[in-house]
């Protein structure tokens, strides 16, 4: 017999599930587990209850958190950009995703007691951009240049997960580098939503650019990046190398932007698993 109680809680539950985007869940949670791996000191202790808790935080509640708050406020613009017709889904009002958001803020609150003062200054500044980025007043993601700049914050819980562990931030070079490619990624995913955005009066530094400008900052952004990297492992710097070679790639190839954006899923978790594996390695053989 079905219970029609559980029709909404199962509806609820696959639209808080579209709204956090899993297919970039790693987009957070990658930059957690390598701050993880490579802050420990044995394989040991990344199945403590702190290691394993903010990389279940950062998997799915702060996608939640992020990408719930985007939706809210982008209501009116998402209505015209047809990536929201198959891919993503639109927000159509309703008390949900609100509470899902504030829900999501609740469920870091048990961080605070265990983490580091430090960490714990790291994860407000996560919040406050995850908020920022798309709610008024500041609503950051139509004031460029500070749209690209604000992304820095997908690498933020990278710094958090290290800080908690090690004690002590991660190497500058490699946090600049990490907010670097952010920045990047950003803009570059900003390029298909250049139309509709101009057409709702929204700026960003993509709508200012152009395709062609937004694509040459976001290869720009990647070489410096890759730059980062190498100073600290040249290769590390190899590895982010591919970034900028992509981007040169689809401007001389032509490729459209918006069938290219969804390549980087995949080509990211590849590049985050090849870090994570060389971590995992030095830690195995220490």
């Amino acid at each position: 017999m079905n219970d029609r109680r559980t029709v909404p809680l199962s509806r609820a539950a696959w639209r808080l599930l579209w709204v956090s985007r899993p297919r970039f869940w790693l987009y957070l949670a990658g930059p957690t587990l390598v701050g993880l791996v490579y802050a420990v000191d044995s394989l040991d202790a990344l199945l403590t209850p702190l290691s394993m808790g903010l990389f279940a935080y950062f998997l799915v509640p702060a996608n939640v958190l992020l990408y719930g708050v985007n939706d809210v406020f982008d209501a009116p613009i998402d209505r015209t950009n047809p990536k929201k017709s198959d891919r993503e889904l639109r927000y159509e009002g309703g008390r949900l995703t609100p509470v899902a958001v504030l829900f999501g803020l609740l469920l870091a609150v048990p961080l605070a007691f265990v983490l580091r003062p430090l960490a714990i200054a790291w994860l407000l500044v996560f919040f406050i951009l995850a908020v920022a980025y798309s709610a008024p007043p500041a609503r950051l993601k139509t004031r460029p240049p500070i749209d690209s700049l604000s992304n820095g914050l997908y690498i933020v819980p990278g710094v958090v997960a290290y800080v908690a562990i090690a004690g002590g931030h991660p190497p500058l070079l490699i946090v600049l580098g990490g907010w670097v490619w952010a920045m990047a990624m950003h803009t570059f995913s900003a390029i298909p939503d250049i139309e509709p955005d101009r057409r709702a009066g929204i700026q960003t530094l993509a709508t200012r650019l152009g395709n062609r400008g937004a694509l040459a900052y976001c290869g720009l952004c990647w070489v410096t990046a890759a730059a980062c990297f190498a100073l600290i492992d040249v290769r590390a710097g190899l590895l982010l190398g591919v970034y900028p070679l992509l981007a040169v790639g689809v401007g001389v190839a032509n490729v459209s932007i918006d069938r290219a954006y969804w390549w980087f899923p995949a080509i990211n978790a590849a590049v985050g698993a090849i870090i994570t594996i060389a971590g995992l390695w030095g830690l195995a053989h220490a």
